[in-house]
């Protein structure tokens, strides 16, 4: 796999990142390689971690690895985010603010709290990095003196320090809008850290030093699978299982307030695992089309939120989003290409991740292999369609857009 290690990162041209489109060529893309937080994944706690199965770890990294490489063979610049983490804690501050993370006085107590957090301050940068991302179990833990009914009440396998598997789907915890990042707020408990750790990188890596702050304020659930950019200044949040009505008034008030969008439209869907965000059932795949799961396809509605002049919001409808979509847009129609050929092959594309689709360009997107009559459609269509291998990086329901958080893309010309 081609990768930037962190001292070609260094290197790097300091220019400003930007995202304004989910189309634009991709120049740059945060990604995570499954790492050892995969193996703390059992049938006993896969459920609550978010995950469908067990994966197979080493065949989930070689997807991964192919996945990689397919970006970098098209040029783009692929970020590891292990890499900028441990990077990023070289920077006291932020080993200050992930060990704060990491430490639950209310589960461990205030003498077993002092003791990891004394052992979590001696790590070195790479070392810290792996307990922050893989967790802990209270076996792991270092010895503290005396006796402890809380290391004695818990089995030797149970956490500590949560594992966060679900770091693979970089698009959920942070989201750039022009030249910005939004910090989101996850809606379950297995993910909460996540953004204590994308937050950090933001704020102490050198590579982002000079970028600014989108949707400053992250109390209510906004995750990053439901933000779609459909054009300059169009945005679409889907709410639904993971953003919350006031998730995405929130962020639509920001953008809007910052002169980021001209109209932001809330699509509700299905508050279920099959679409657990927008990205599951609709993305974008050419400046005016989109892959689309067909049962939605004309019930789906949008409210319309633009600026009201007078330093608030208006909000509209709900109207047809396929129509609200291409008005806000500027087009006469937003072209729709159909997950699957019938209703049982569009279900089960759809529940394989055929609609989550990574756009490289304008009419050029990764996706996995095994959604067949939908990527043929997408080639019908124009569109070329990058394949990789995803059985078990699919595990934790989630394809190529998922697993890639946009950093710099080309504006549309």
């Amino acid at each position: 796999m081609t990768a930037h290690t962190i001292a070609e990162t260094e290197a790097l041209p300091d220019a400003a990142p930007r995202v304004d489109s989910e189309v634009g060529p991709l120049r740059t893309v945060l990604l995570h390689r499954p790492g050892n937080e995969l193996k703390r994944l059992t049938p006993r706690n896969n459920d609550q971690l978010l995950f469908d199965g067990v994966p197979w770890v080493g065949r989930a990294q070689e997807e991964h690895d192919a996945f990689a490489a397919t970006l970098t063979s098209r040029g783009v610049e692929v970020l590891l985010l292990a890499d900028v983490l441990v990077q990023a804690l070289e920077d006291n501050r932020a080993r200050i603010a992930g060990i704060h993370s990491a430490v639950n006085e209310r589960r461990l107590g205030i003498d077993l709290a002092d003791a990891l957090r004394s052992h979590l301050t001696s790590l070195e940068a790479p070392q810290l990095a792996q307990v922050l991302m893989t967790g802990m179990t209270f076996e792991e833990l270092p010895a503290a003196e005396g006796a402890s009914l809380v290391r004695k009440m818990h089995l030797p396998i149970d956490f500590a320090v949560d594992p966060l598997p679900n770091l693979l789907f970089t698009r959920d915890s942070s989201v750039w809008v022009g030249d910005r990042v939004a910090i989101t707020s996850l809606a379950l408990p297995a993910r909460d850290r996540e953004t204590t750790l994308t937050d950090l990188i933001y704020a102490y890596h050198p590579r982002f030093r000079r970028t600014g702050r989108a949707y400053g304020a992250h109390s209510a659930p906004l995750e990053g699978g439901d933000v779609l950019l459909l054009a300059p200044g169009v945005i679409a949040i889907g709410v639904g299982e993971r953003t919350t009505p006031a998730g995405a008034e929130s962020f639509a008030r920001s953008a809007l307030a910052d002169g980021l969008a001209h109209t932001v439209l809330a699509v509700p869907i299905e508050q279920e695992r099959a679409t657990m965000h927008l990205d599951t059932v609709c993305t974008m795949v050419d400046r005016d089309a989109v892959v689309m799961y067909p049962a939605i396809r004309h019930t789906l509605t949008a409210y319309p939120l633009r600026a009201d002049g007078n330093g608030g919001v208006r909000v509209d409808g709900p109207v047809p989003f396929l129509e609200a979509a291409a008005e806000a847009m500027g087009i006469e129609r937003l072209r729709v290409i159909d997950t699957g050929l019938d209703i049982v092959t569009a279900e089960r594309e759809q529940w394989d991740d055929g609609n989550n689709t990574l756009a490289v360009a304008p009419g050029l997107v990764v996706a996995y292999e095994r959604n067949v009559e939908t990527n043929a459609r997408l080639e019908d269509q124009g569109v070329e369609v990058l394949r990789i291998a995803g059985s078990e990086l699919g595990s934790g329901r989630g394809g190529p857009r998922c697993m890639s958080c946009p950093i710099d893309r080309a504006p549309l010309v």
